[in-house]
């Protein structure tokens, strides 16, 4: 019987590890960037609160904006039909 290194089993394990590893990585720096990204964004957030903004409706644009145009009509319509049949406008 072969041993595992002569089938070259051990080198398919070391290079799949090798990968996992560049993965976990990747990762790891993304998560990192995401934190700062997310502490720079909080930082705006009191900017603008401080300047006399509602950053609850700041947040609110932000979500819409995001979206299609005809998605976002479409939201607005439910929304205002709902609110009419529940006598809020």
């Amino acid at each position: 019987m072969f041993s595992a290194g002569e089938t070259g089993e051990e080198r398919v394990e070391a290079v799949a590890a090798a990968e996992l590893r560049q993965f976990i990585e990747r990762i790891e720096r993304l998560e990192e960037e995401k934190g700062t990204l997310n502490e720079d964004i909080k930082e705006i957030f009191g900017e603008a609160k401080g300047r006399g903004y509602d950053t609850k409706i700041i947040r609110v644009i932000v979500r819409l904006r995001k979206k299609d145009a005809n998605e976002r009509k479409e939201e607005e319509a439910i929304l205002e039909l709902y609110m009419n049949s529940l006598g809020m406008v």
